[in-house]
């Protein structure tokens, strides 16, 4: 059945404090997804942001963002007073996110010092997630001990996790991980209310999982066995990509490498934990950069680029089969952007997960693109464009003219029409079941719409809707699109 979807991640939603949280803009956005015939709602990662505020670099793979709780519900539940929310944000379009880290923690310590630990709801939740959680407090307990230091420059005994340290750590800091088991328990229980609205209106939630985790995480720290770490606990490979035409050095991500083999004879726990959280999070899971579980691009630690990595096998079909067999069929879309060997396309038609396609990436006028439209299958999730590249009134602006001729000519675009509604029409028209786009392309909006640029830092993931924007004209504007190209949600949907 064809059906279509708006991407806009949880911080770019309205609000009054800063940044989007599980609030009541977020219901309204769902009640407008729900008016716009669209049947699902992708977001970016939900995990706790670190240096960068990027959400696919997360203290944690399984924690969730304490940013998104909602202070007007912990009002609400008498745990804060309206007087105690600071509001000091200038800006409505875009997140500060100095001023969140500076300001959220203190208001959200007050609602935790309030809040009744003996709560049977919030002792299922540490019990249900205990594979993660006390992992997770420690850590952040630990890490606002040493000032927000990265763990490996923590002293030796807690950097190796020796038992005596853990121990005497778990009493001393008693406080303070129970302080970050609160803000998961809070975050947890918001948006799994939320998610509930959504599924009971017919939204399907499309969440997002890096391949890779961040170094400084729980992840790495509680499971160091599980990567790619020597003795001393520092990497000895980094994830990246190799140079290309678009980067003489390649991309240095930093990731730490998995060691697939230990992985491997441990059942893939850790991924199946991964995978198992995440399907309780979210209706489909989008796997980014699953080209690496085929071959990823494995760089020596230390080195300043990307040039001197090499390629390397990664589990394949192998991890996937164990993912079904412990959990079922579970729903995930693979990010299979980038080199697209045979092997990869064959570990796609095994698992049988969609692939993604971009017009963005169609219209390249010397030769004819695998992303070109009339080449698509039916299980594809196709977008106009992703969070990682530019709006689409953006790029028009910026291909150069052969391109720019080929892609109206294809698209069918009439001079009296916005070229970038043209872009959206051809991708509902395509044969794929799912279409995705972007909110700053069904508002037209340039590069002031970006949410990143690759291999940048310090002016990502910042942009919000602003309210006026959810309005009546643009719902009707989407409605007619979806229903136009056969993507509407059936009545009993």
């Amino acid at each position: 059945m064809r059906k279509s979807g708006i991407l806009l991640h949880i911080s770019s939603l309205p609000s009054n404090y800063g940044i989007g949280t599980y609030g009541k803009e977020a219901y309204r956005f769902v009640d407008f997804l729900d008016k716009c015939g669209q049947s699902y709602w992708q977001l970016l990662p939900l995990g706790p942001t670190s240096y960068g505020d990027s959400p696919y670099q997360t203290f944690s793979a399984f924690a969730n963002n304490p940013y998104f709780i909602d202070l007007d519900q912990l009002v609400e539940e008498k745990l804060l007073r309206k007087s105690e929310i600071v509001a000091t944000f200038k800006s409505a379009r875009y997140v500060d996110y100095k001023e969140l880290y500076e300001e959220r923690f203190i208001i959200l310590k007050k609602a935790f010092m309030r809040f009744n630990q003996n709560n049977k709801s919030y002792s299922k939740f540490i019990v249900d997630n205990k594979n993660w959680l006390n992992d997770y407090a420690l850590f952040m307990a630990i890490k606002s001990k040493y000032g927000g230091l990265s763990w490996i420059s923590w002293d030796e005994d807690l950097k190796q996790r020796k038992p005596s340290a853990i121990a005497q750590h778990e009493i001393s800091l008693k406080e303070e991980i129970e302080f970050y088991r609160f803000l998961q328990y809070k975050s947890y229980e918001q948006w799994l209310v939320l998610k509930k609205y959504a599924n009971d209106k017919g939204i399907l939630i499309i969440g997002d999982m890096p391949i890779y985790v961040s170094y400084d995480s729980s992840d790495v720290w509680a499971n160091p066995n599980d990567f790619d770490l020597a003795k001393d606990k520092l990497p000895i490979h980094i994830a990246g990509v190799p140079p290309d035409n678009y980067s003489k050095d390649g991309q240095l991500w930093g990731n730490p490498l998995y060691n697939w083999e230990i992985m491997e004879k441990n059942g893939y726990e850790w991924w199946v934990d991964r995978v198992k959280s995440a399907s309780e999070l979210f209706d489909m899971i989008r796997i980014d950069h699953f080209i690496g579980f085929q071959n990823f691009y494995s760089v020596p630690y230390g080195e300043k680029t990307a040039k001197n990595g090499e390629w390397k096998k990664g589990p394949g079909i192998k991890l996937f089969d164990v993912i079904k067999e412990k959990l079922g069929d579970v729903n995930i879309i693979a990010e299979d952007l980038g080199v697209i060997t045979p092997e990869v396309r064959k570990l796609l038609k095994d698992t049988g997960f969609p692939g993604m396609k971009l017009l963005q990436f169609a219209f390249d006028s010397r030769e004819e693109s695998d992303y070109i439209p009339h080449l698509y299958t039916k299980n594809v999730i196709a977008y106009t464009g992703t969070h990682d590249n530019l709006t689409t009134q953006s790029w028009f602006s910026m291909l150069p003219e052969k391109d720019l001729r080929y892609c109206l000519n294809y698209i069918n675009h009439s001079g009296n029409q916005s070229k970038v509604d043209s872009l959206i029409k051809a991708t509902h028209a395509c044969i794929a079941d799912t279409t995705i786009i972007p909110m700053q392309d069904y508002l037209h909006l340039g590069d002031e719409g970006r949410m990143n640029i690759p291999s940048t830092t310090g002016n990502n993931w910042r942009w919000r809707l602003l309210k006026t924007e959810l309005n009546y004209k643009l719902q009707v504007k989407i409605k007619d699109m979806t229903i136009l190209y056969g993507r509407g949600k059936s009545k009993d949907s």
